[in-house]
């Protein structure tokens, strides 16, 4: 892919062109709709919302009115204390701040909307440091109710993860976690008037003029039943790209990552293939931190699809040596992250178990976004069982003896209440899903049989490294110079957590607070 010259000719034209749907992109169309900005909306999917209506949708957005409205005594300040000491050097001090100054503003700006309502609810901060909440500073979309009739906008909400995964029809039942999010921003943006949203439309190119500032953009309209069709558009204001991260490219995970494939993201199908980064890059952008993710462990699928698991309440995980390498319980990306440290998980051949007792019947002890089914699993070598842990070593290819004294050193720490090796149960986040009676409630001993292994590998729930921006989101070359009408937010812009995952909604948080400067940044006609 290369950059364009721009063409004597424009199909058609706008003040603001947001490449993506997701919350970083939705909250820069609806930022510069309300400005009075001609936005148009190119989604390359049939649905909108990306992988944000997968999620819970929770934001990390400290200091905000949302969180004041429950008695949450945050700020600003206490935000990037915290985020300081977890983040590190590793984004830009600049860029760290800018998301944190600007979060408390955003919710108040979205709540100005009638559409838009949020709510806190408890979720613990992922690390030990200063400014932490073991509450949660955390807020979700409220609940949005489905339209009586048909929709074309609303009807096009993305479903939730199971039912995508599925192939199950989302409910007309009301918009709950991520699609909730995208509901409500989708139902302001049409109120303002302003905004045209295009399913199956894709990025494929940018269009400069001779300064090397971004005029426009290629897209591809490849509506089901027509003939694909190029649309060259004019951004009179600029281009937003938030399409995502290259999660879903094979080529681009080999690449940047050293990875093995792209089959184990909960990365929306059918986009996050690293369009929008390739498409700048080819103008001259740079990039940073490409070989980061918001990584999770995963629940390894048959069809060899894997899916996000959490919410840890039992069992522990071994590698192929039948060893425990870290505290389960960990918060989701630094379990990912102490997989990738031990080198397993991420490649078919260093495999993670999950094992666990008969205590959970036919569940599985934790929380995973789609549904499991035991029988199908068991087919595919995926769900191993037996009468003994010696039995399942061998059924599993670990060593008889190893796992046994896995086993039998946990059950030890179970009893006394303490994790000597890995310190589970130590901290607020491991407290949260625990339900064992126990002195400590995370560490439930395995006692009975059937004894059961789960295959676990490393997913993510996307890459978190793209174009590098300045705190208006305005997308930078490696000199450090500004490519005039060029933004990015979301995982498509290398992110201002860097290396970490700081708390629960940083990456759609993070997304709709630089969507929203973007937008900004354009409405005052900042190029």
């Amino acid at each position: 892919m290369t950059g364009m010259a721009a063409p004597p000719d424009w199909h058609d034209e706008c003040d603001v062109l947001v490449a993506g749907s997701g919350g970083g992109a939705l909250t820069g169309a609806l930022t510069a709709a309300d400005h009075g900005l001609d936005t148009l909306v190119a989604e390359k999917t049939a649905f909108y919302g990306g992988t944000t209506a997968y999620a819970g949708s929770c934001l990390w957005l400290p200091g905000n009115q949302a969180q004041e409205r429950a008695g949450l005594d945050d700020s600003a300040e206490l935000g990037k204390a915290y985020f300081r000491a977890v983040v590190g050097d590793s984004a830009p001090h600049d860029l760290q701040d800018a998301y944190i100054d600007n979060a408390g503003p955003l919710v108040a700006y979205l709540e100005g909307h009638p559409d838009l309502r949020f709510e806190h609810r408890p979720f613990p901060d992922y690390f030990p440091e200063p400014g932490r909440f073991e509450q949660g500073r955390g807020i979700f979309p409220v609940e949005f109710p489905a339209p009586d009739g048909e929709d074309d906008l609303l009807d096009a909400v993305r479903p939730a993860a199971w039912q995508d995964r599925l192939g199950v029809p989302a409910e007309r039942g009301p918009f709950t976690d991520g699609r909730a999010l995208v509901a409500r921003l989708l139902s302001a943006l049409r109120a303002t008037g302003r905004a045209l949203c295009r399913p199956h439309t894709a990025l494929t190119g940018l269009i400069t003029g001779a300064d090397g500032a971004v005029l426009g953009a290629e897209l591809l309209v490849s509506v089901p039943g027509e003939e694909p069709r190029p649309l060259r558009v004019r951004a009179r204001r600029g281009v937003l790209l938030a399409a995502g991260g290259f999660e879903a490219s094979a080529e681009l995970r080999r690449s940047w990552q050293g990875l093995p494939g792209a089959d184990w993201t909960m990365g929306a199908p059918g986009g996050n293939t690293g369009d929008a980064i390739l498409a700048a890059r080819a103008v001259g952008a740079d990039t940073a931190l490409l070989d980061q993710s918001w990584w999770c462990p995963s629940v390894l699928f048959p069809d060899g699809s894997a899916n996000f698991t959490l919410g840890l309440r039992g069992g522990v995980f071994v590698d192929g040596t039948g060893r425990r390498f870290a505290n389960e319980s960990l918060p989701y990306d630094r379990m990912g992250r102490a997989m990738l440290d031990a080198g397993v998980g991420a490649s078919s051949d260093r495999p993670v178990w999950w094992v666990f007792d008969g205590r959970w019947g036919e569940d599985l002890p934790g929380i995973v976004t789609v549904p499991v089914d035991r029988a199908r699993f068991a087919e595919a070598g995926l769900w191993r069982t037996a009468g003994s842990i010696g039995d399942l070593a061998a059924a599993i290819g670990v060593d008889r003896t190893t796992l046994a004294g896995t086993v039998r050193d946990f059950n030890a720490a179970a009893a006394k209440g303490v994790d000597p090796d890995f310190h589970r149960g130590e901290d607020p986040y491991d407290l949260f899903f625990a339900d064992g009676s126990g002195p400590n409630p995370a560490l439930v001993p395995l006692e009975g049989g059937p004894f059961h292994a789960v295959r676990l590998v490393l997913g993510d729930l996307g890459t978190k490294g793209g174009l590098r921006t300045d705190t208006s989101a305005r997308v930078l070359r490696e000199d450090g110079s500004v490519i005039p009408g060029l933004y990015a937010a979301g995982n498509t812009m290398a992110s201002a957590a860097g290396t970490a995952y700081p708390g629960p909604g940083a990456p759609i948080g993070s997304a709709m607070v630089f969507g929203r400067l973007a937008a900004l940044a354009m409405a005052s006609g900042t190029r």
